[in-house]
């Protein structure tokens, strides 16, 4: 049996390929004049993010506070893209900008996120 130690980036990079340690890959919709989820949870962008720049501003223990719309596999239509992530994985973009959710919507519907210190705000469509 191998240690533990070695299991552990195995197991690490099978999440991140996975889309797991990510949010729900589940296609966005509208509801209410906003974007949520497929599980309901409304989404984010992040004022710090440039449109069109195929970056994120928002790594590490930000993307602990506000998870990372994870994108599937396929190319999708527009107005959605896809960016590559500093850690490789890809991520959901609405109009050229990453999409997130916030950690502390607990329930569908929350939008406790919504001008957080002035740079976070619900996607409206």
């Amino acid at each position: 049996m191998k240690p533990i130690r070695v299991l552990l980036p195995v197991l690490a990079a099978l999440l991140l390929s996975s889309g797991a340690a990510f949010a729900d890959n589940g296609a966005l919709k509208k509801v209410d004049g906003i974007l949520v989820n497929a599980a309901g949870m409304t989404v984010y962008t992040f004022d710090k993010d440039v449109a069109d720049s195929g970056k994120s501003a928002c790594n590490g223990p930000c993307a602990g506070l506000w998870p990372p719309v994870a994108a599937g596999a396929a190319q999708p239509a527009a107005p959605y893209s896809t960016i590559m992530r500093d850690d490789g994985s890809r991520q959901l973009a609405y109009n050229g900008k990453p999409v997130y959710l916030y950690a502390a919507d607990r329930k569908p519907g929350e939008r406790s996120g919504d001008n957080f210190k002035n740079v976070w705000h619900v996607v409206k469509d």
